[in-house]
C-alpha cells in the first residue's frame, strides 16, 4: 500500500482544503458580480476561463506528471485561477490568459511541490509573469459603462505624475472626476477584480466569520500605509490622502485575500506583524518612487520569501524553558 505524505501542520479537524477553498471562492462572488456589472460578460468570461483553466492543467499535472492517480481536486488551483483572473486587465488575450494561468499553477505552485510547499502566492506569481510579459494588455483599461476599449489611466497612475509637485491632491481627485464613493463602490477603471472595496470587504468579513482568515496581516498591512501615507501627505499633500490609498489599486484584494494566503504568510501575530509591517513600507515605496504606480504585487512577492526567516526569529519560546543565564 502506497504511503502518500502531505506538507505540516497534521492536525485532525473536520475542515478540509476543499471546503476552505469553496468558502473563499463564495468570499470572493460579490467582487466577481461587481465586475461583471461593470465591465460586462466579458470580464465573467475571463475570471471562469482562469478558474477552470487552473483546475484543467493542475489535473493534467497530478495525474500525468506526477502519477497521482487517486487525485481528486480541492479547487485550490480554481482560487488561484480566480485571484489571476481578478487581478489582470480585461484587454487581455485568451492565450495570454492561458500564458499566466500555467505560469501560476507549473511555476508558482507545484514547481514547488504543489499545494502547501509554494513559497510565493501562485496568483501574483502569475500576475507578475504577466505584467512583465503583456505589459500593454495589462496596463490598458476600460472605462466603465464604456463598450469599447480605450487606453485610460487609473486613479493611481494619475495620482502618481503630482507626486512631489506643486498640485493639490483635492483639486487633482476634482480635476478627474475622481471622488472617495467611486473608489469605494468600484466605478473606476482597473483591474477587474480590484475595482470595488465594498464587495471585496463583504467576502472578507465573510471568510472572518467563518473563521477562515485572521485580522492580524491586513490590520498590519492596511494600518502601515496609512501611517506612511499620512506623514507623506502632511509632508506634501501632492503624495495623496491615506484614504485614497487604501481605496486605490490592488491594496484591498491584496490585504484581505493574497497576503492573507495560509501558506505563504507567518504562522505567529509577532511575524503576521512584522510581515503586515514589511508588506505596507514596500507597497508605498513602490508608489511613491518606483517604476509602477502600484506596489502590491510586488510587496507581497517580496515578503513571501522572507517569511521562512520571519517564522524562525518570531517562533515562541517552548514553555517551560528559560533565558541563558548571563555570563559571569
Amino acid at each position: 500500500m502506497a504511503l502518500n505524505t502531505s506538507a505540516a501542520p497534521h492536525l485532525r479537524t473536520k475542515d478540509s482544503t476543499r471546503k476552505v477553498m469553496i468558502d473563499v471562492l463564495i468570499a470572493l462572488m460579490p467582487a466577481v458580480i461587481v465586475s461583471s456589472v461593470v465591465y460586462g460578460l466579458k470580464a465573467l468570461i475571463v475570471m471562469l476561463s482562469c478558474m477552470v483553466g487552473a483546475e484543467l492543467f493542475e489535473l493534467f499535472i497530478m495525474k500525468v506528471l506526477r502519477n497521482k492517480k487517486n487525485f481528486r481536486p480541492d479547487f485550490s488551483a480554481a482560487v488561484t485561477g480566480l485571484l489571476l483572473g481578478m487581478n489582470v486587465s480585461i484587454a487581455v488575450q485568451w492565450w495570454q490568459i492561458l500564458i499566466g494561468v500555467i505560469f501560476a499553477i507549473g511555476v508558482g505552485k507545484h514547481v514547488f511541490g504543489g499545494l502547501g510547499q509554494n513559497m510565493f502566492n501562485p496568483a501574483l506569481v502569475g500576475r507578475v509573469f504577466m505584467i512583465i510579459s503583456f505589459p500593454t494588455a495589462m496596463t490598458t483599461w476600460l472605462k466603465p459603462g464604456v463598450t469599447d476599449l480605450v487606453t485610460t489611466a487609473t486613479p493611481l497612475a494619475i495620482a502618481k505624475e503630482s507626486y512631489g509637485t506643486a498640485v493639490n491632491f483635492s483639486q487633482l481627485m476634482a480635476n478627474n472626476n475622481i471622488n472617495y464613493m467611486d473608489l469605494f463602490l468600484g466605478k473606476i477603471s482597473g483591474s477587474m477584480g480590484e475595482i470595488s472595496a465594498a464587495a471585496l470587504l463583504i467576502g472578507f468579513i465573510y471568510l472572518v466569520v467563518r473563521g477562515r482568515i485572521k485580522i492580524n496581516i491586513p490590520v498590519f498591512y492596511v494600518g502601515t500605509v496609512v501611517i506612511f501615507s499620512s506623514i507623506m501627505y502632511f509632508i506634501n499633500n501632492s503624495y495623496g490622502t491615506p484614504l485614497f490609498h487604501v481605496l486605490t489599486g490592488g491594496l484591498i484584494i491584496g490585504a484581505l485575500f493574497m497576503a492573507t494566503d495560509m501558506v505563504t504568510s507567518p504562522m505567529t501575530f509577532k511575524g503576521q506583524m512584522i510581515y503586515g509591517i514589511g508588506l505596507g513600507v514596500i507597497t508605498m515605496v513602490i508608489r511613491y518612487i518606483g517604476s509602477y504606480p502600484e506596489g502590491v504585487s510586488f510587496a507581497i512577492l517580496i515578503m513571501n520569501a522572507f517569511v521562512p526567516l520571519i517564522d524562525i526569529w518570531a517562533k515562541p519560546k517552548i514553555y517551560g524553558t528559560v533565558k541563558k543565564e548571563a555570563k559571569i
